[in-house]
């Protein structure tokens, strides 16, 4: 899955970075935007609208790291369709020294049902140095399909219909970070896997979530107990596939994402937590300074 927020450009070439974080990276009773099958309701403790996470990405060239941008996730309460609803959202950008390299401003959302976390909408709108993507998409369930609208550029609007598998819980690449943090891994094996229904530029996939342990790691905020997971990655122009990135989360209910990293065919990509605020339940995954 490639979906990056910022850009490192070399001399002769263009090595997007866009987001990963959207793959790795609600329990408050409300209102459901609409009936959702009850095989994918969720037990989620974990987050819940006024959560607010940032993020500064690092590229990796050689021995050299480098700073290029930040990304901040929320969780909100919404209205769809006159219903009740929970907002996810991804804003991503470069820092303003490299916008005259190569600009980048992408948000990301999805309208998801507060139970299931199923998306009803989910919305891209990526402005990437010379290129724009518009990408709307709205689940009707009850048809088993997606419309999707999308803007490339100057191209005129383009619509597609993709059909829904009833049997499936699929999420959007959004929403399901959200999703991998209802996961528990509290009798896991290291080497288990967890299955996933993905759904990404109009297409769906199977993938997996591989659980390898728990560790402590260090950042500018402290040192975290964390539990550490590998989700496999969809392979494109950047990554390779297969399951290389590593995901930490927090080992307590909230089960922040603290770290990400990734290596991809130029480099490699470190997404780091800057800064967090409205969370569910105490941090009680980090350390107590010395």
């Amino acid at each position: 899955m490639e979906r990056f927020f910022f850009v490192v450009t070399s001399s002769r070439n263009t090595t997007k970075v866009k987001t990963t974080l959207f793959f790795i990276l609600s329990f408050l009773t409300s209102i459901a935007c609409y009936p959702q099958k009850t095989n994918c309701v969720l037990n989620n403790t974990a987050f819940a609208p006024g959560e607010s996470l940032t993020y500064e990405i690092y590229y990796n060239w050689g021995f050299i790291w480098i700073s290029s941008g930040e990304v901040t996730f929320k969780v909100e309460r919404d209205n769809y369709r006159g219903n009740n609803c929970w907002k996810f959202s991804g804003v991503g950008k470069t820092y303003p020294k490299y916008d005259w390299f190569y600009k980048v401003r992408d948000t990301y959302a999805s309208w998801v049902d507060s139970s299931s976390l199923l998306p009803h909408r989910y919305l891209r709108d990526s402005k990437e140095g010379p290129n724009n993507i518009y990408n709307d998409n709205y689940f009707n369930y009850s048809k088993s399909r997606i419309t999707a609208y999308t803007i490339e550029n100057s191209k005129p609007i383009k619509t597609d219909t993709i059909s829904i598998n009833p049997n499936n819980c699929a999420y959007d690449v959004t929403a399901m970070i959200y999703y991998a943090r209802t996961i528990d891994f509290s009798k896991s094996k290291v080497g288990d896997k967890v299955p996933i229904y993905l759904y990404l530029d109009n297409k769906f996939y199977t993938q997996y979530i591989k659980y390898l342990g728990k560790e402590t790691i260090e950042t500018d905020l402290g040192k975290f107990n964390c539990v550490k997971f590998s989700p496999l990655l969809i392979e494109g122009t950047i990554f390779k596939g297969g399951d290389d990135m590593i995901v930490w989360v927090t080992d307590d209910e909230n089960k922040i994402p603290i770290r990400i990293e990734t290596p991809i065919v130029v480099g490699g990509i470190q997404v780091t937590v800057k800064k967090y605020s409205g969370l569910k339940n105490p941090l009680s995954a980090k350390l107590p300074n010395k």
